[in-house]
This record gives C-alpha cells, sequence and structure tokens, in this order.
C-alpha cells in the first residue's frame, strides 16, 4: 500500500463519538494525499457546528500521525451536502422509513420499563445507574427519559446544562453520558429549567418521538425511565411498546409497595411483563456493624409476591441499601457504579444489571457469560 492508502485506512477507522460507528463506512473520508512526509487529509462533517468536530478532527490528526512515515498532518474539514445527508440518513435506517418505531416486537433490542407506583422512591437513579452498570459490561445502552414533568436524568448522569442533540435532518443523536445514549425533554428546555404542562396528547406525541425520531443506533437493551403513577404516559407506552419488560422499583415500606404494585398490574394489562421488583432504600450498615432500616423492611418482597401469578413468578432482583454515595453521585451527575464501585450500593446495582442480563433473552441475540459471585 502507498503512505496515502495507509493514511486513508487509518482515518477510515475513526469512530464518530455520535453514530458510534467508523467515519469510512459514513462517507466522512475525502482526499487524502501524502507529500513530503506530510499528509494532507479531507474530511466532511454530518452539519455545521457539529459538536463532536473537535474531537473527531483531533481524533483524524491523530491517526493520520501514527502511520509510518507521516511527520505532519493538514486536515480540511468541510460540511456534507444536503444530497450526501439524505443518503447518510436513509442508511442509517436501513431502509425503514422515517418516523419508524425500531423497537417493536421483531426487534434484537430488549426493551426494559423501571417503573414504580409513586415518586420519591429512587426510580431514576436507579435506572441511571443500571443504565450505566450495563453499559460497564459493554453492552450497547440507551436511556428514554420519558418522565416528562419530572425529567431528572439529564442531571442524574452529568449532561450539562443546554446540551441539545444533533440534528441530522429529521434524524437526531443523542448525547451520549457514561457510555450511555441518553434523550431527556430536558434537552429541549433552555438552561433545563423550564415548566412542562402539558397533557395527554402532547406526552403521547412527546414519547413517540424519543422513540421514532431519536437515532439510537444497534442497541442491546434499552431503558425507559418511567414517570410515576400509572397516567397517559404509561398508556401510551403500553400502546407503543406492549411487548417492554417491567421493572418496578419500590422502597421497603408499605406506603411506597403498596402503590407499586398499581403500576405493575397497570403494565401487565397491557400484556408488558413485569420481570422483577428492585427495594431501594433499604437497610444500611453502620460502622459499628449497626443494621438501620430507616424506612422499615419487607416492601419489595411483598410487592414480588402481590405481583407473582402461578405462571410466571415475580422476583426480588435487588435491595439496594440507603448509600450517601448513591445520593452524592446523582447530585454530581457521576453515578455510584462509577464514583464508587466499593460502595454496598453500587455493587447491589452492579449484581442487579447481571441478573437482568443473565435471566433475558440473550441481549441483541447473543450470550452473555455473566454470572453473580
Amino acid at each position: 500500500m502507498t503512505a496515502a492508502e495507509n493514511v486513508r485506512a487509518a482515518v477510515a477507522a475513526v469512530t464518530d463519538p455520535e453514530l458510534r460507528r467508523p467515519i469510512g463506512d459514513l462517507d466522512m473520508v475525502r482526499d487524502i494525499s501524502v507529500e513530503d512526509g506530510v499528509a494532507h487529509v479531507g474530511i466532511v462533517l454530518t452539519i455545521v457546528g457539529c459538536p463532536a468536530a473537535d474531537r473527531i478532527e483531533r481524533d483524524v490528526r491523530g491517526a493520520a500521525a501514527a502511520v509510518p512515515g507521516i511527520t505532519d498532518v493538514a486536515v480540511e474539514v468541510g460540511v456534507m451536502t444536503p444530497a450526501e445527508r439524505k443518503a447518510l440518513t436513509e442508511r442509517l435506517r436501513a431502509g425503514r422509513p422515517a418516523r419508524h418505531m425500531p423497537f417493536g416486537p421483531d426487534s434484537l433490542t430488549r426493551v426494559i420499563l423501571v417503573s414504580s407506583g409513586k415518586g420519591g422512591v429512587g426510580k431514576s437513579t436507579v435506572t441511571a445507574n443500571l443504565a450505566v452498570a450495563l453499559a460497564d459490561q459493554g453492552l450497547a445502552v440507551g436511556l428514554v427519559d420519558a418522565d416528562v414533568h419530572g425529567f431528572s436524568i439529564p442531571g442524574l448522569l452529568g449532561i450539562p446544562s443546554g446540551t441539545q442533540p444533533t440534528r441530522i435532518d429529521d434524524l437526531m443523536l443523542p448525547p451520549v453520558a457514561h457510555g450511555v445514549k441518553t434523550i431527556s425533554i430536558g434537552m429541549f428546555l433552555r438552561d433545563g429549567g423550564s415548566v412542562v404542562a402539558w397533557r395527554g396528547p402532547m406526552l403521547h406525541r412527546t414519547v413517540s418521538q424519543f422513540l421514532t425520531d431519536v437515532f439510537f443506533g444497534d442497541l442491546d437493551v434499552l431503558l425507559i425511565d418511567m414517570p410515576p403513577g400509572t397516567g397517559d404516559i404509561a398508556i401510551s407506552i403500553g400502546q407503543l411498546l406492549p411487548h417492554a419488560e417491567v421493572l418496578v422499583v419500590t422502597t421497603p415500606q408499605a406506603a411506597a409497595s403498596d402503590v407499586a404494585i398499581r403500576s405493575g398490574l397497570v403494565a401487565r394489562q397491557t400484556g408488558q411483563r413485569v420481570i422483577g421488583v428492585v427495594e431501594n432504600m433499604a437497610a444500611y450498615t453502620l460502622p459499628d456493624g449497626t443494621v438501620v432500616d430507616l424506612f422499615g423492611a419487607g416492601g419489595g418482597a411483598s410487592v414480588a409476591e402481590a405481583l407473582s401469578v402461578p405462571d410466571a413468578a415475580v422476583p426480588l432482583l435487588a435491595s439496594i441499601p440507603l448509600s450517601p454515595a448513591l445520593r452524592q453521585g446523582g447530585d454530581e451527575g457521576v453515578p455510584v457504579v462509577t464514583s464508587a464501585p466499593d460502595d454496598a450500593a453500587a455493587g447491589a446495582i452492579r449484581a442487579l444489571a447481571e441478573a437482568l442480563a443473565r435471566r433475558g433473552r440473550g441481549l441483541a441475540g447473543r450470550t452473555l457469560p455473566m454470572s453473580i459471585g
């Protein structure tokens, strides 16, 4: 191979951080030549002002510079034409029409709804940490924040205020945080501080657009952070994703567990399958060995028992102890599974991720060699 061919091969292998595909496969590489050890590299970005522009250019420069014999690199950056963008979006859709919902019953993506009967039980915190724990296992993970009125996923994952999806014509590319592709209504509100006061039709349309217009690519698992209760969004997602699996989150006390049962029953009425219960804010152990069950005990087990039916037992998959590190990680936007992996709550969430993968139907058709130690 010539020097220019070697540079082209190296540059083509650079991954677009939003699309998670080599830029060579995305037709983003243009003319490449080498003169007296200097590589002249032409690339094009999808849109003007692409938020990943600096990183792509830096990675391209680094890839070219690593080729033997290259002493310097000059990168020329352009933008795709409308026709090139159209061809790219059609290729990304893999022949599917625009506004097609890619997570139907025939999809290889496992869809898991994380629900609760009431707010304040830490459902979103569990969802965010579970998503990161699954991504840490090498899985392709997407996360939809369907809690439109009480969105908190961007903050929990440390996505800066004002971050918006990149738009390529009618496709939206979700921001990636801690390896998780994420979408939330909070990304479309000024400084994330506006109030969403919408009723049924607008809520349905928003959730539907998250599932059709956002390009997640090939996912192993899609987590959906549900709003508390059994309102409009729960009904809409039941219609859009009747095959989805449901994980019910509760706290130990009866005031929460009694209500959590309702969310599981509503999901089951739409055809969705309740795969397990997570008990959050469970008993924790003080340094002197004293066990403190601040919110009581037994709520998770009672929800699991109530939701079990003769031909489908619902297990208590995890009991996550109260944890200052879990709370701090949420406040700082660094999930506890990353910020404090040795914390008891982090260990419980990682075990939950492994249990879900092991009990699943093989994410994206793969057999996952996972077990709880």
